[in-house]
């Protein structure tokens, strides 16, 4: 029974030691929660640095992307500047080089060569110095037509000065072109007046011959009275009345003033019946010329000046009578004598 006694007391008590275990392992499971929550705060702050690193990085590289195509684009100014130097550079050297082997084979130019390779040489520095030549010129640009811009408004004031100048001068203009009408006017009067009085002389002087007759403001000369059928020589009736004829234009010439520029135009005409053509003339061309030229070198023969006449053949074009008759022909072959003005 003592036995049994001793074996009851000796009952082993877990209780405490399983609450010492949890203890431990819920400070261990605190432990391990705190340690993970701050790891995630640090990590969850490194991953916010790291995107505003990574906005950075962005900005940056599009800065360097667009600086990159501005790069690219001045390069290729550059390439292209550079190409037109070399293609430049390569025409160049192929002179040198063609006037090297020219040079070489003695032809003779030497001089000529190397001035040439002197001249592609200036050329090349001068190709370089395109680009500080060219501000210099648009400046040279900028200022000249600045220069301009006060030259035309310059102009502008000068053009309104002009343009009243210009309705002042006009009106003076009209007023000369009235005076000038009037004293034309006067100086056709006047040489009516002195035709008139010429051709009262003549009336006078011709009045007993039949063949002679005024046509409005032409004397009229039949050419039978003057030539022989088919000639230009003035016959011996034909010669006394132009003599007549020379004699009045003396005269009437001492009457007109110097300033009245007048001459005694003569026109030849003939029929129209044609040339035979073997004769001495070829055509009622020549023969009206003729006829013309005939009297004004006889009239000048007798005095009259050769500045006064003139001397016109108009052939069978301009006929007084058209009619198809031996009477409208013989009206048509004549000698007209007007006086005009030069």
């Amino acid at each position: 029974m003592a036995l049994a006694r001793g074996r009851t007391t000796r009952t082993i008590d877990y209780w405490p030691g399983f609450v010492d275990a949890l203890s431990t392992l819920l400070l261990a499971i605190m432990f391990l929660l705190t340690v993970f929550v701050l790891a995630q705060f640090l990590l969850s702050r490194e991953i916010s640095g790291k995107d505003e690193a990574l906005n950075r990085l962005n900005s940056q590289i599009n800065e360097l992307t667009q600086l990159l195509a501005l790069e690219k684009s001045n390069t290729q100014d550059a390439q292209d500047q550079i190409s037109n130097l070399q293609a430049s550079l390569s025409a160049a050297q192929a002179d040198k080089s063609r006037l090297e082997q020219l040079l070489a084979r003695g032809s003779g130019s030497a001089d000529a060569a190397n001035a040439k390779i002197g001249n592609l040489s200036n050329e090349l520095d001068n190709q370089k110095q395109l680009s500080q030549r060219a501000m210099s010129q648009v400046e040279l640009l900028n200022q000249q037509i600045a220069a301009l811009r006060t030259q035309i408004a310059a102009l502008e004031d000068a053009l309104d000065a002009s343009e009243k100048k210009d309705q002042e001068s006009n009106t003076k203009i009209a007023d000369l072109g009235r005076r000038l009408n009037v004293a034309l006017a006067r100086r056709v009067q006047e040489l009516n007046r002195y035709r008139s009085d010429f051709f009262g002389r003549l009336r006078e002087i011709l009045a007993d011959r039949k063949n002679i007759r005024i046509v409005g403001d032409r004397f009229v000369f039949q050419s039978e009275v003057l030539f022989p059928s088919g000639s230009d020589q003035i016959n011996e009736a034909g010669q006394g009345e132009m003599k007549k004829l020379a004699d009045a234009i003396i005269e009437l010439q001492k009457e007109i003033p110097p300033e009245i520029n007048w001459v005694l135009r003569v026109d030849g005409h003939t029929d129209d019946v044609p040339l035979s053509g073997s004769g001495r003339f070829h055509d009622n061309w020549e023969l009206s010329s003729a006829r013309a030229i005939a009297v004004v070198k006889f009239l000048i023969a007798n005095g009259v000046p050769a500045d006064r006449l003139v001397a016109a053949g108009f052939g069978q074009f301009q006929p007084l009578d058209p009619q198809d008759t031996d009477e409208a022909r013989a009206k048509n072959r004549r000698i007209e004598l007007k006086l005009t003005e030069r």
